[in-house]
Protein backbone atom coordinates (compact mmCIF):
# COMPACT_ATOMS: atom_id res chain seq x y z
CA UNK A 1 0.00 0.00 0.00
CA UNK A 2 1.60 3.38 -1.15
CA UNK A 3 0.34 6.27 1.05
CA UNK A 4 1.93 9.95 2.10
CA UNK A 5 2.79 12.43 4.90
CA UNK A 6 1.39 15.80 4.51
CA UNK A 7 1.30 18.93 6.48
CA UNK A 8 -1.60 21.71 5.58
CA UNK A 9 -3.25 24.88 7.28
CA UNK A 10 -7.08 25.39 7.82
CA UNK A 11 -7.94 28.67 10.19
CA UNK A 12 -4.24 29.60 11.36
CA UNK A 13 -3.62 26.02 12.33
CA UNK A 14 -1.45 23.67 10.80
CA UNK A 15 -2.25 19.94 11.14
CA UNK A 16 -0.88 16.57 9.55
CA UNK A 17 -2.63 14.61 6.40
CA UNK A 18 -2.25 11.31 5.16
CA UNK A 19 -2.56 11.06 1.76
CA UNK A 20 -3.86 8.28 -0.43
CA UNK A 21 -3.63 8.63 -4.37
CA UNK A 22 -3.67 12.53 -4.12
CA UNK A 23 -6.68 12.20 -1.27
CA UNK A 24 -5.72 13.73 1.85
CA UNK A 25 -7.61 12.79 4.99
CA UNK A 26 -7.25 14.80 8.13
CA UNK A 27 -4.84 11.95 10.87
CA UNK A 28 -7.24 13.29 13.87
CA UNK A 29 -10.73 12.81 11.62
CA UNK A 30 -9.23 9.41 10.57
CA UNK A 31 -8.49 8.28 13.94
CA UNK A 32 -12.19 8.27 15.06
CA UNK A 33 -12.70 6.27 12.95
CA UNK A 34 -10.61 2.90 13.64
CA UNK A 35 -10.36 0.51 16.31
CA UNK A 36 -8.14 1.80 18.80
CA UNK A 37 -8.00 -1.24 20.56
CA UNK A 38 -6.12 -3.02 17.48
CA UNK A 39 -4.61 0.28 15.79
CA UNK A 40 -2.52 3.26 17.73
CA UNK A 41 -2.52 6.15 15.98
CA UNK A 42 0.59 6.96 16.57
CA UNK A 43 0.43 11.48 16.24
CA UNK A 44 -1.01 11.72 19.44
CA UNK A 45 -0.92 15.49 18.49
CA UNK A 46 2.20 15.59 16.96
CA UNK A 47 3.21 17.49 13.75
CA UNK A 48 5.20 15.92 11.00
CA UNK A 49 8.64 17.36 12.09
CA UNK A 50 8.25 15.60 15.40
CA UNK A 51 7.63 12.46 13.86
CA UNK A 52 10.13 12.05 11.40
CA UNK A 53 12.41 13.26 14.68
CA UNK A 54 11.10 9.70 16.49
CA UNK A 55 10.38 7.96 12.67
CA UNK A 56 12.94 4.69 14.39
CA UNK A 57 9.83 4.32 17.36
CA UNK A 58 6.54 5.03 15.21
CA UNK A 59 7.21 3.99 11.51
CA UNK A 60 5.58 0.28 12.18
CA UNK A 61 2.80 2.23 14.22
CA UNK A 62 2.43 4.36 10.86
CA UNK A 63 2.33 2.01 8.60
CA UNK A 64 0.00 0.14 10.27
CA UNK A 65 -2.16 3.33 11.43
CA UNK A 66 -1.81 4.27 7.52
CA UNK A 67 -3.20 0.84 6.42
CA UNK A 68 -6.26 0.68 8.33
CA UNK A 69 -7.17 4.39 7.24
CA UNK A 70 -7.04 3.30 3.92
CA UNK A 71 -9.36 0.95 4.45
CA UNK A 72 -11.63 2.81 6.38
CA UNK A 73 -11.22 5.43 3.44
CA UNK A 74 -12.69 2.85 0.81
CA UNK A 75 -15.69 1.62 2.82
CA UNK A 76 -16.37 5.66 2.94
CA UNK A 77 -16.05 5.89 6.96
CA UNK A 78 -13.55 8.42 5.83
CA UNK A 79 -13.79 12.02 5.15
CA UNK A 80 -11.77 13.61 2.85
CA UNK A 81 -10.39 17.09 2.91
CA UNK A 82 -11.18 19.53 0.14
CA UNK A 83 -9.00 19.40 -3.00
CA UNK A 84 -8.10 23.21 -2.56
CA UNK A 85 -6.75 22.74 1.23
CA UNK A 86 -3.62 24.94 1.63
CA UNK A 87 -0.48 22.42 1.45
CA UNK A 88 2.46 23.57 3.50
CA UNK A 89 6.14 22.16 3.05
CA UNK A 90 5.46 18.61 4.72
CA UNK A 91 8.40 19.42 7.20
CA UNK A 92 10.78 22.19 8.06
CA UNK A 93 13.69 20.77 7.51
CA UNK A 94 17.06 20.64 10.07
CA UNK A 95 19.32 20.87 7.38
CA UNK A 96 19.10 20.63 3.90
CA UNK A 97 21.83 19.39 2.13
CA UNK A 98 22.35 19.80 -1.35
CA UNK A 99 24.41 17.78 -3.76
CA UNK A 100 25.46 20.33 -7.40
CA UNK A 101 26.32 18.94 -11.08
CA UNK A 102 25.50 15.56 -9.95
CA UNK A 103 24.23 14.70 -13.46
CA UNK A 104 27.13 14.64 -16.67
CA UNK A 105 24.82 16.11 -18.65
CA UNK A 106 23.84 18.93 -16.25
CA UNK A 107 27.68 20.08 -16.04
CA UNK A 108 27.87 20.25 -19.57
CA UNK A 109 25.07 22.33 -19.88
CA UNK A 110 26.47 24.44 -17.05
CA UNK A 111 30.40 24.25 -18.48
CA UNK A 112 31.55 22.55 -15.26
CA UNK A 113 34.24 20.10 -16.35
CA UNK A 114 34.09 17.01 -14.18
CA UNK A 115 36.93 14.62 -12.79
CA UNK A 116 36.57 11.02 -13.04
CA UNK A 117 33.90 9.97 -10.61
CA UNK A 118 37.07 7.42 -9.52
CA UNK A 119 38.90 10.86 -8.48
CA UNK A 120 36.43 12.53 -6.56
CA UNK A 121 33.11 12.95 -4.33
CA UNK A 122 30.16 14.68 -4.27
CA UNK A 123 29.99 18.41 -3.97
CA UNK A 124 28.00 19.33 -1.40
CA UNK A 125 26.31 22.93 -0.57
CA UNK A 126 23.59 24.17 2.14
CA UNK A 127 20.20 25.46 1.67
CA UNK A 128 18.84 27.73 4.77
CA UNK A 129 15.46 25.97 6.40
CA UNK A 130 14.24 29.43 5.27
CA UNK A 131 14.04 28.67 1.84
CA UNK A 132 11.62 26.00 2.04
CA UNK A 133 8.29 27.02 1.05
CA UNK A 134 5.35 24.36 0.21
CA UNK A 135 3.00 23.46 -2.83
CA UNK A 136 1.41 26.58 -4.68
CA UNK A 137 3.41 28.93 -2.60
CA UNK A 138 5.22 31.72 -4.81
CA UNK A 139 8.97 32.16 -5.37
CA UNK A 140 9.90 35.90 -5.06
CA UNK A 141 12.03 37.13 -7.90
CA UNK A 142 14.78 39.37 -5.80
CA UNK A 143 15.04 42.49 -7.17
CA UNK A 144 19.00 42.16 -8.11
CA UNK A 145 18.52 38.68 -10.14
CA UNK A 146 17.98 38.81 -13.86
CA UNK A 147 18.88 35.20 -13.99
CA UNK A 148 16.35 32.84 -11.92
CA UNK A 149 16.43 29.36 -12.43
CA UNK A 150 14.62 26.28 -11.70
CA UNK A 151 15.94 22.65 -10.76
CA UNK A 152 13.93 19.59 -10.07
CA UNK A 153 15.34 17.20 -7.44
CA UNK A 154 14.61 14.13 -5.70
CA UNK A 155 14.72 14.95 -2.25
CA UNK A 156 15.63 12.45 0.32
CA UNK A 157 15.14 12.43 4.53
CA UNK A 158 16.28 11.10 6.70
CA UNK A 159 14.79 9.34 9.60
CA UNK A 160 17.76 7.45 11.58
CA UNK A 161 20.22 9.52 12.98
CA UNK A 162 23.91 7.95 11.76
CA UNK A 163 27.68 8.35 11.20
CA UNK A 164 30.23 6.58 8.79
CA UNK A 165 27.51 4.23 7.01
CA UNK A 166 28.65 2.42 4.38
CA UNK A 167 26.97 2.94 0.83
CA UNK A 168 25.80 -0.68 1.14
CA UNK A 169 23.53 0.34 4.03
CA UNK A 170 22.73 3.78 3.56
CA UNK A 171 19.55 3.92 2.61
CA UNK A 172 18.32 2.25 5.68
CA UNK A 173 18.18 5.15 7.21
CA UNK A 174 16.05 6.87 4.71
CA UNK A 175 12.71 7.57 6.32
CA UNK A 176 10.82 8.99 3.10
CA UNK A 177 11.33 11.14 -0.57
CA UNK A 178 9.36 13.93 -1.90
CA UNK A 179 10.34 16.81 -4.42
CA UNK A 180 13.04 19.66 -3.88
CA UNK A 181 12.73 22.54 -6.50
CA UNK A 182 16.51 23.78 -5.94
CA UNK A 183 15.69 27.45 -7.11
CA UNK A 184 18.86 29.71 -8.47
CA UNK A 185 19.78 33.10 -8.71
CA UNK A 186 22.30 32.23 -11.76
CA UNK A 187 23.86 36.20 -11.60
CA UNK A 188 24.00 36.42 -8.02
CA UNK A 189 25.97 33.07 -7.44
CA UNK A 190 28.99 34.62 -9.49
CA UNK A 191 30.74 37.50 -7.91
CA UNK A 192 33.93 39.51 -8.83
CA UNK A 193 35.32 41.42 -5.77
CA UNK A 194 36.56 38.63 -3.73
CA UNK A 195 39.27 35.83 -4.78
CA UNK A 196 36.63 33.30 -4.62
CA UNK A 197 34.40 32.37 -7.37
CA UNK A 198 31.01 31.49 -6.69
CA UNK A 199 28.65 33.07 -3.64
CA UNK A 200 26.57 29.55 -3.41
CA UNK A 201 24.82 32.03 0.08
CA UNK A 202 23.56 34.42 -1.95
CA UNK A 203 23.20 32.35 -5.46
CA UNK A 204 20.94 29.71 -3.45
CA UNK A 205 20.01 30.59 -0.08
CA UNK A 206 17.37 33.54 -0.41
CA UNK A 207 13.82 33.12 1.01
CA UNK A 208 11.30 30.82 -1.33
CA UNK A 209 14.32 29.06 -3.02
CA UNK A 210 13.39 25.98 -2.26
CA UNK A 211 10.00 24.78 -2.77
CA UNK A 212 9.27 21.25 -1.11
CA UNK A 213 6.39 18.57 -1.51
CA UNK A 214 3.39 18.30 -1.92
CA UNK A 215 4.03 15.54 0.42
CA UNK A 216 6.40 12.87 1.83
CA UNK A 217 6.29 9.23 0.21
CA UNK A 218 7.79 6.75 3.39
CA UNK A 219 10.86 5.10 1.85
CA UNK A 220 8.54 1.31 2.43
CA UNK A 221 6.32 2.75 -0.08
CA UNK A 222 8.31 4.25 -2.72
CA UNK A 223 10.47 1.62 -4.43
CA UNK A 224 13.57 2.10 -5.99
CA UNK A 225 15.17 5.49 -5.74
CA UNK A 226 17.89 4.79 -8.19
CA UNK A 227 14.97 4.54 -11.46
CA UNK A 228 12.75 7.13 -10.96
CA UNK A 229 11.30 9.75 -13.87
CA UNK A 230 11.86 13.68 -13.03
CA UNK A 231 10.17 16.51 -14.88
CA UNK A 232 9.87 20.03 -15.01
CA UNK A 233 7.57 22.24 -16.41
CA UNK A 234 7.48 25.91 -17.17
CA UNK A 235 4.15 27.35 -17.91
CA UNK A 236 3.27 24.13 -19.37
CA UNK A 237 6.52 23.43 -21.49
CA UNK A 238 8.75 20.47 -20.59
CA UNK A 239 12.26 22.18 -19.61
CA UNK A 240 13.09 18.84 -17.54
CA UNK A 241 13.19 14.74 -18.33
CA UNK A 242 15.64 13.09 -16.75
CA UNK A 243 16.01 10.05 -14.45
CA UNK A 244 17.70 9.51 -11.02
CA UNK A 245 19.43 6.33 -13.00
CA UNK A 246 21.91 8.91 -14.53
CA UNK A 247 23.08 10.51 -10.81
CA UNK A 248 26.39 10.50 -10.58
CA UNK A 249 26.86 10.07 -6.74
CA UNK A 250 23.50 8.48 -6.54
CA UNK A 251 21.79 8.39 -2.94
CA UNK A 252 23.75 5.68 -0.96
CA UNK A 253 26.49 7.70 -1.87
CA UNK A 254 25.66 10.90 -0.96
CA UNK A 255 24.82 9.16 2.14
CA UNK A 256 27.64 7.70 3.03
CA UNK A 257 29.89 11.04 2.11
CA UNK A 258 28.17 13.19 4.01
CA UNK A 259 28.08 10.77 7.16
CA UNK A 260 31.74 10.22 7.14
CA UNK A 261 31.76 14.71 7.64
CA UNK A 262 29.31 14.68 10.51
CA UNK A 263 26.22 13.11 12.06
CA UNK A 264 23.37 12.96 10.01
CA UNK A 265 20.01 14.05 11.99
CA UNK A 266 16.36 12.97 11.51
CA UNK A 267 14.64 15.34 9.93
CA UNK A 268 17.87 16.26 7.55
CA UNK A 269 17.33 16.67 3.35
CA UNK A 270 19.50 15.85 1.00
CA UNK A 271 18.16 17.36 -2.56
CA UNK A 272 20.16 14.47 -4.79
CA UNK A 273 21.22 16.95 -7.73
CA UNK A 274 19.03 18.10 -11.18
CA UNK A 275 19.39 16.95 -14.60
CA UNK A 276 19.65 18.83 -17.48
CA UNK A 277 17.22 21.17 -18.64
CA UNK A 278 17.68 24.15 -16.38
CA UNK A 279 17.64 27.87 -17.28
CA UNK A 280 21.09 28.67 -17.79
CA UNK A 281 21.69 26.44 -20.24
CA UNK A 282 18.77 27.04 -22.35
CA UNK A 283 19.46 30.95 -22.02
CA UNK A 284 15.65 31.11 -21.17
CA UNK A 285 15.07 32.31 -16.81
CA UNK A 286 11.92 33.09 -14.57
CA UNK A 287 10.41 36.16 -14.58
CA UNK A 288 7.31 37.27 -12.30
CA UNK A 289 3.88 35.39 -13.48
CA UNK A 290 5.59 31.88 -14.14
CA UNK A 291 4.35 29.20 -13.15
CA UNK A 292 6.59 25.88 -12.31
CA UNK A 293 5.65 22.25 -11.78
CA UNK A 294 7.90 19.87 -11.14
CA UNK A 295 6.84 15.91 -11.14
CA UNK A 296 8.54 12.62 -9.58
CA UNK A 297 7.47 9.72 -10.20
CA UNK A 298 5.69 7.62 -7.75
CA UNK A 299 5.18 11.18 -5.72
CA UNK A 300 3.28 13.31 -7.19
CA UNK A 301 3.61 17.21 -8.83
CA UNK A 302 4.87 20.46 -6.68
CA UNK A 303 3.32 23.55 -8.28
CA UNK A 304 4.86 27.13 -7.23
CA UNK A 305 4.67 30.40 -9.41
CA UNK A 306 7.22 33.36 -9.70
CA UNK A 307 5.97 36.88 -8.16
CA UNK A 308 8.49 40.13 -7.65
CA UNK A 309 9.53 40.77 -4.82
CA UNK A 310 6.55 43.60 -4.45
CA UNK A 311 4.42 40.59 -4.61
CA UNK A 312 3.15 40.94 -7.87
Amino acid sequence: MQYGLATYRIGGETLPALVFGGRLVDVARASASIDKDSVRNPFQGRGLDQIFEGWGDVNEELDAFAAEVAGQLDQGNVELLPDDVELMAPITPKRMFCAASNYVEHADEMGTVLAEKSESSPYIFMKAPSCVIGDKGSVVKPTKCEMLDWEVELAVIIGHRCRHMPVSDALSVVAGYTIVNDVSARDLNVRDDYPFKFDWFQGKCHDTFGPLGPWIVPALCFGDPHNVGLQLDVNGKRMQDGNTNKLIFNISEQISYLSEILTLEPGDVIASGTPDGVGMGRGVFLKPGDVMVATIDGIGTLTNPVVSSDGN
